[in-house]
């Protein structure tokens, strides 16, 4: 078995260098000013109103990819959230609050809402300026946890119910499945860019469906964090192994 295993793994490592060299065979000359890719991405993403033209490539051009990515953070959280659930030799033990040093807690409260307020910006501005929904829900979803360095566990807590954003996450992947099944009952193609006017360019409306696919990735991009922190700080402040039935 393992001898196939090998056989497969070469045969396999082959064909894939094999493809890579084929391609890089066909690579524009090093250092050119101009690229036929990046020609075509930005013609596109101009002839559809989205100002950045990386957001038309993750949001309209490559739109099934983005959903692969978004996919693979799902399930990796998913994974985590089993991984760490409370086991049956484990029981929740309520921290005691501690002390936090008066100007750590000052800046953490200072930053809170501007970082959070910046989290959410970028999501919102993510067709016409530099970020998106990826960047912007991690800046918004971390920004919560300086409430944890600012204040104490529970005042997290308060302010982080995970049923709201576990249920958050799964809506937002499936917007994103809903908005490219949209296209193909309207007799177009899965996540094609064709249902909603392209607006103004370099406005919030503009873009078509970017603003919203957009939306979606920040949605479940901040969720999907918030999730994946708190079961790993309910494992080290929370949950206790009982004792005398831990592992020899």
């Amino acid at each position: 078995m393992s001898r196939l295993r090998l056989w497969l793994l070469a045969v396999g490592g082959a064909g894939l260098a094999a493809l890579l060299a084929a391609a890089c065979l066909e690579l524009p000359g090093f250092g050119g000013s101009r690229h036929p890719y990046g020609d075509r991405a930005v013609h596109a993403s101009l002839s559809r109103h989205t100002a950045n033209t990386i957001a038309s490539v993750n949001f309209d051009q490559r739109a099934y990819d983005t959903l692969g990515e978004m996919s693979i953070l799902f399930a990796a959280v998913l994974g985590c959230v089993v991984l760490l659930r409370e086991a049956r030799d484990e029981h929740r033990a309520r921290p005691e609050p501690t002390d936090v040093a008066r100007p750590v807690r000052r800046y953490a409260l200072l930053v809170l809402p501007v970082a959070l307020v910046t989290g959410l910006y970028v999501i919102a501005h993510g067709q016409l300026s530099p970020g998106g929904g990826f960047q912007g829900g991690v800046v918004a979803a971390t920004a919560l946890h300086l409430l944890y360095l600012g204040a104490d566990y529970h005042a997290l807590e308060r302010v982080r119910p995970l049923g709201v954003y576990e249920t958050t996450d799964a809506l937002a992947v499936s917007s994103y499945l809903a908005l490219g099944a949209a296209g193909v009952l309207a007799g177009t193609a899965f996540l094609a860019n064709t249902l909603l006017p392209y607006g103004t360019f370099n406005t919030l409306s503009s873009g078509g469906a970017v603003p919203l696919l957009n939306a979606a990735v920040g949605m479940e991009v901040a969720s999907a964090v918030v999730v994946l922190l708190a079961h790993f700080l309910d494992q080290a402040v929370e949950i206790e192994e009982e004792p005398g039935r831990g592992t020899p």
